[in-house]
């Protein structure tokens, strides 16, 4: 904890894709976003209510 970045400010995302307005005018991952303006890393997994959604029968309940 010794550097805390934070973002703040209006972030313009997509309300569908979820994509950043970024500078430019551009629009951008989430994921890319936050990367170049902080020390954030991801990693990806994916929800139980996804897992159902796009898997159906193969999705185990039990987590």
């Amino acid at each position: 904890m010794e550097t805390i970045k934070t973002l703040s400010g209006m972030l313009p995302i997509c309300a569908s894709c979820k994509k950043i307005r970024n500078d430019t005018g551009s629009w951008e991952e989430v994921e890319s976003y936050v990367k170049r303006h902080s020390d954030a890393e991801f990693t990806h997994g994916i929800c139980p209510n996804c897992a159902r959604k796009l898997y159906g029968d193969l999705y185990d309940e039990e987590e």
